[in-house]
């Protein structure tokens, strides 16, 4: 099989992924508990209960289920039909669909890759 073919299959498991980290979002904004935030990194809970993580005044976390279980479906389809071309269309156009998910990861990554290059030019100076 030509690899090609495998990225439905990793989209598949991306799906699976992002299903689990929205749903336990969804699930601890719901219940009212508090999210699990790893030692280091701090806020979570702020982000979670800032009027920023709401959209018509539901908790992202709701409309990320949605989107990953459209997405997980759509993998799923395109696995049985890897060459159809409304599929691989839908594909692209669905995967950067939440514009706001996206530009939130870039930021986040941006932010990471700028702290680690402070952290490297100052570590000669302590």
């Amino acid at each position: 099989m030509n690899k090609v073919f495998y990225a439905p299959y990793l989209m598949l498991t991306l799906a699976l992924f992002g299903i689990a980290i929205a749903f336990y979002d969804a699930y601890a904004v719901y219940n009212g508990s508090a999210l699990w935030c790893p030692p280091p990194i701090d806020g979570c809970n702020e982000v979670a209960s800032s009027p920023y993580a709401r959209i018509f005044n539901l908790p992202v976390g709701y409309f990320g289920v949605i989107y990953y279980l459209y997405m997980f479906g759509l993998a799923a389809v395109l696995a049985f039909d890897p060459i159809s071309r409304g599929l691989r269309y839908a594909a692209l156009a669905y995967a950067a669909f939440c514009i706001y998910c996206l530009a939130s990861a870039v930021a986040t990554l941006l932010l990471f890759i700028a702290a680690i290059s402070h952290f490297r030019t100052t570590l000669t100076s302590v």
